[in-house]
């Protein structure tokens, strides 16, 4: 796998460009950080060298950010994978059909985690590492990042409050936003407030009844079989959701009525269920990295 140069590690802003969208991937690692064990809060700054309670939210938008960088431009495959089905018909993932040889957000997300648990690596390597998993964990929940039909929705036009967008930007961000009340405040303010609100819907609200079913696929040693259980969860909401009725029908339609009532909450699902899993992905990376012996993630920094 290739790597990208040290200049991209610190020289790319971490409250960068906020182009799911912003909104979702912060809110994401702000929520995992709600329900992350102490040792592996500890850990993580420890390798992000950052010991503000923002170190996951810091980072969430990195990999969208050099993926336009000349160094970054190989990671732009891994951020989606091309399910080639037939919504509302059919929908469904294979691997080795949906996959690109480049790879994609399946075996970006294995591979990642991969050399995040690698002690041989040194710590700049897994930094870079841990970026990159916290960014395809949320990457994965998004439905139409599990999709091919026209880019994932990118080449299909919708109206949203009289306005036209692609059918990506709308499930990327304008429900999303709606959805918390818009976008007036600062994104990183409203990101940590969504995500205050999802913890207490998940520890006991509408979905703590249905938390613990959401970590029975998630397997450290088998990583792709983790994020492929991920991305066939949300790859049926194009058939039952995003797609209802095609391609065709949608395209023009306004969607900031019905159709968002619909989607709305499958939206909050998904960011709440990245956030909880991203939260138990990281402890068990942490757990296993300090039985191999590795207490500390502490590496040739020099590097640097």
């Amino acid at each position: 796998m290739k790597l990208l140069p040290l200049l991209t590690v610190l020289g790319t802003s971490t409250y960068g460009a906020l182009a799911w969208g912003s909104l979702g991937h912060v809110t994401t690692a702000y929520l995992a950080s709600h329900f992350v064990s102490n040792t592996t809060e500890a850990f993580f700054q420890d390798l992000l060298r950052d010991e503000t309670s923002d170190y996951l939210g810091k980072v969430a938008t990195w990999a969208d950010t050099i993926r336009y960088t000349r160094w970054g431009r190989f990671t732009s495959v891994f951020h989606f994978i091309d399910a080639k089905d037939e919504p509302p018909n059919y929908c469904g993932v294979d691997l080795a059909r949906d996959c690109k040889p480049e790879g994609c957000v399946v075996t970006a997300l294995a591979n990642y985690t991969a050399r995040l648990l690698d002690p041989a690596l040194p710590a700049w390597e897994r930094n870079q590492a841990a970026r990159f998993v916290v960014h395809f964990v949320g990457d994965i929940h998004q439905p139409l990042h599990d999709e091919n039909v026209a880019r994932g929705g990118n080449g299909i036009h919708v109206l949203w409050q009289g306005r036209q967008f692609n059918l990506h930007y709308v499930w990327d961000s304008a429900i999303a936003e709606r959805l918390i009340g818009g976008s007036r405040r600062k994104p990183y303010d409203n990101a940590r407030r969504w995500a205050e609100e999802l913890a207490v819907e998940i520890r006991e609200g509408k979905f703590a009844d249905e938390r613990e079913g959401w970590l029975k696929d998630v397997d450290v040693d088998d990583a792709t079989e983790t994020a492929l259980a991920w991305v066939r969860e949300g790859n049926a909401y194009v058939c039952s959701h995003v797609l209802p009725e095609g391609p065709l029908v949608i395209e023009g339609q306004e969607l900031s009525g019905e159709y968002y009532e619909k989607a709305a909450p499958v939206i909050e699902l998904q960011v709440a269920r990245a956030g909880y899993r991203m939260a138990a992905w990281l402890d068990l990376i942490a757990k296993r990295f300090q039985e191999q012996g590795a207490d500390r993630v502490e590496g040739p920094w020099e590097e640097l």
